[in-house]
């Protein structure tokens, strides 16, 4: 497969997951229709995946829905993070190193939902569950795209599971902390 190909796949395969999550998570009513973005939380990404990329791609053969949920959690404590005081912590490059430590990389929902994100019982349960859900939901998506396991393609549509989940994670958040985003029309006076 040529590499051109192999792009095409996985910006495609890309997509497809966003336009999945984005609906899945507007009809459980966890994102607004215009979804928010943070171009802050966007850009530490690339810092996110190369710290996550050794434990979820360990966990992933065993335990695919945690491999893929931990990170649409980081994505959540990201814009947490933003939120709060994001001159303390635009410049960490351990945050998630930092957060898998506090209780290891099991506990990584409980660390996240109940002691950053402060959830406490059926809103902890509901928030679990709605990651559980959504990576539930790309697993399937992954499983049924016709890439080859274990081939670079293969490897390419994984990581752009993960950065869609993060990103999913990172608006699901914003709105929660309140960030509600109305179309803007410049006709309106």
């Amino acid at each position: 497969m040529e590499t051109n190909d192999k792009q095409e796949i996985v910006k495609a395969f890309e997509e497809k997951v966003r336009l999945d999550l984005i609906a899945f998570l507007q009809k459980k009513e966890a994102l607004d229709e215009v979804v928010p973005e943070c171009p802050d939380v966007e850009e530490k990404w690339s810092q996110i995946a190369r710290a996550y990329l050794p434990d979820g791609a360990r966990e992933f053969q065993e335990y695919p829905v945690v491999s893929l949920g931990w990170v649409m959690l980081m994505g959540m404590a990201m814009s947490y993070y933003w939120d709060t005081d994001w001159s303390k912590y635009a410049s960490r490059d351990d945050l998630y190193q930092e957060l898998r430590d506090k209780a290891g990389y099991d506990n990584f929902d409980d660390t996240v939902v109940k002691t950053l994100l402060g959830y406490e019982g059926e809103a902890a349960e509901k928030i679990t569950e709605l990651v559980a859900e959504c990576a539930s939901r790309v697993y399937n998506i992954l499983r049924h795209e016709p890439v080859e396991p274990g081939t670079e393609a293969a490897l390419g549509c994984y990581i752009a599971a993960l950065h869609q989940l993060y990103l999913a994670g990172m608006s699901m958040e914003l709105n929660a902390l309140g960030y509600h985003m109305t179309p803007f029309d410049p006709n309106q006076n």
